[in-house]
């Protein structure tokens, strides 16, 4: 059985005051994915009211999820954050699943995903053709690797710099919103509008959760704040309002300054209002922004998902050679490369299917959701598993809003499986083969126990 000890002297340090985790919140947040998604989520939606409605609401179950997660990491704190509920409430088989589909879809397709974020912003600015946005996002891919191959990576403190930059980007949208024309007007019409014929609401909201995403992460500082049973609560209240108050104001600003239309078609919807509104210095500064954004949130990615892959092969003798780490450089090599081949590999499917960032999201959204609709159970799980774990913080309104949390989650499931799309079924086809390597592992174990004398 898995230890469910929370004191000892291995247990995180209670360090954090409410504001840095405020501060944290944000930036690991806010990313790249806001100036992708509302353009998808504006196609799927008849009017600017319901775009907005459907931020409100996607900041809100995020809240909502962020509240569970931080009851289970009070009461559980661990490095490995949703990795070590899920193995805490349903055993190593789903931790193993879980870290599978960190490695072969969620991290690395959110690798892809960033990189064309970054090849289509790049791109209005820098003309290398029709496959110009394809090759910056392999390009991107490639540096990234070398960089952290070698050992060099940003710092904790240039993240936060960075964090700040993207934030004062989202203002200068609001900005240009409230300066630009009234609305209806029509903005420069840069593709063809993405989602299914006719829109769907759960179409929407994949996008638009899918902007909120990193929570999941937020929550696990309940771990390390002073105040253990409001700190966390106050931290996530004030870092989701915030990041909510952001993300329907840039909206607003879309719709105002492109017109509903002109977003839902637009490629790259900040480049385009700021273009209108402040001419090309303007598109330039925000395609910097959105550059940055995505290359800092890759990088990110490639750290922490290295990492993650190396340990988890580190502790799986099959998979030893990507748990080697490289003494000199001071990084997991093998899984860099790993990742950034797969994250490749990505980028090529994307193209071939010639949806780019939607085939991404398409590809990680079913397997992300799911396991994030099962992390939320796990809430319920825990609590009978193991009634007498201490529990500095609760979910507030419990059980009505850990429910609302899964209803939604469920919800967005079901909306990324019902257009099946070529991205879904080879994300869900890829945490297939991760089920059959568990069923071999184990059978492979099994032999090697019984030949043991």
């Amino acid at each position: 059985m898995v230890s469910t000890a929370v004191p000892g002297a291995h247990a995180p340090h209670r360090r954090l005051g409410v504001w840095h985790a405020v501060a944290v919140c944000i930036g690991m947040v806010i990313g790249a994915g806001i100036f992708k998604s509302s353009p998808v989520a504006a196609a799927n939606l008849p009017s600017a009211d319901a775009l907005l409605a459907v931020w409100i609401f996607g900041g809100a179950m995020s809240l909502a999820g962020a509240m569970c997660f931080a009851e289970m990491a009070a009461a559980f704190p661990d490095q490995g954050g949703d990795y070590n509920f899920l193995r805490q409430a349903y055993g190593d088989g789903i931790g193993f699943l879980f870290a599978w589909s960190r490695f072969a879809v969620i991290h690395t397709g959110s690798m892809a995903l960033l990189a064309f974020s970054f090849g289509d912003y790049l791109a209005t600015i820098v003309d290398l053709g029709v496959n110009g946005p394809v090759l910056l996002a392999g390009a991107t891919i490639v540096l990234l690797a070398a960089l952290n191959l070698a050992g060099i990576h940003f710092g904790i403190g240039t993240q936060l710099w960075l964090m700040l930059l993207v934030v004062a980007g989202l203002v200068g949208i609001i900005v240009a919103g409230a300066l630009g024309t009234a609305p209806g007007a029509q903005g420069p019409v840069a593709g063809p509008a993405a989602g299914p014929a006719g829109g769907h609401l759960g179409a929407a909201l994949v996008f638009v959760f899918l902007a909120y995403g990193g929570w999941s992460d937020t929550a696990t500082l309940s771990a390390e704040m002073r105040d253990g049973e409001h700190g966390i609560r106050r931290a996530l209240i004030a870092g989701m309002t915030i990041v909510t108050t952001l993300y329907v104001l840039a909206n607003w600003a879309f719709e105002r300054g492109l017109g509903h239309a002109a977003l839902a078609a637009s490629d790259a919807p900040a480049a385009d209002l700021m273009r209108l509104v402040f001419g090309r210095p303007g598109q330039v500064i925000i395609v910097a922004v959105v550059a940055i954004t995505s290359i800092t949130s890759m990088n990110a990615i490639l750290i922490a998902g290295a990492r993650t892959t190396y340990a988890a092969a580190r502790d799986t003798a099959v998979l030893g050679r990507l748990g080697r780490w490289h003494a000199a450089r001071g990084t997991p090599t093998a899984a860099i490369v790993a990742i950034a081949a797969v994250s490749l590999a990505l980028v090529a499917f994307g193209a071939y299917t010639r949806g780019g960032f939607s085939t991404m999201v398409d590809y990680l959204s079913p397997v992300y959701w799911l396991f994030l609709t099962l992390s939320g159970a796990a809430l319920f799980v825990l609590r009978r598993k193991f009634p007498d774990a201490a529990r500095p913080f609760r979910v507030p309104w419990y059980p009505l809003v850990p429910l609302a949390f899964i209803g939604s989650s469920l919800y967005v499931l079901y909306s990324s499986l019902v257009y099946v799309r070529a991205g879904a079924v080879a994300g869900v086809g890829v945490l297939l083969i991760g089920a059959v390597l568990l069923l071999a592992l184990r059978a492979y174990a099994g032999v090697r126990d019984r030949a043991q004398p």
